[in-house]
């Protein structure tokens, strides 16, 4: 199984609405087992991630209001990469995961120029 970011729009009468994903865009955001052994890893966190880290035991929603925070915090796991591939089974994952990540930047992108959110499921 694989991760996937999807934007999301607030519907006026509750809920909300996911958006298809562009032509040219790609959803991915990694392998499932990427929940606890990358984006909820020690090194992550010890950056003092707050977002990527929920992937551990959650599905992560990153509302509206919150996706300039979730930019910055993706631009901090950036540059750290190489140390988190590191940390993971295989160091030659950093490449997989610079992907995955370009993805989810992109998809909130995607979701700050129309209003919404993003969801990591």
């Amino acid at each position: 199984m694989s991760l996937s970011v999807d934007v999301y729009v607030p519907r006026a009468e509750g809920g909300i609405e996911v958006l298809d994903v562009p032509p040219g865009c790609s959803d991915a955001a990694g392998r499932e087992d990427w929940r606890t052994e990358v984006w909820g890893s020690e090194p992550v966190r010890s950056l003092g991630a707050r977002f990527l880290p929920r992937l551990a035991t959650e599905d992560l929603t990153v509302a509206p209001d919150e996706v300039p925070a979730f930019l910055a915090e993706c631009d901090l796991v950036r540059a750290q990469l190489v140390r988190i591939a590191g940390h993971a089974d295989d160091v030659g994952r950093a490449d997989d995961m610079s992907r995955s990540l370009d993805n989810i930047v992109d998809a909130a992108r995607r979701a700050s120029a129309v209003g919404g959110g993003i969801i990591i499921w």
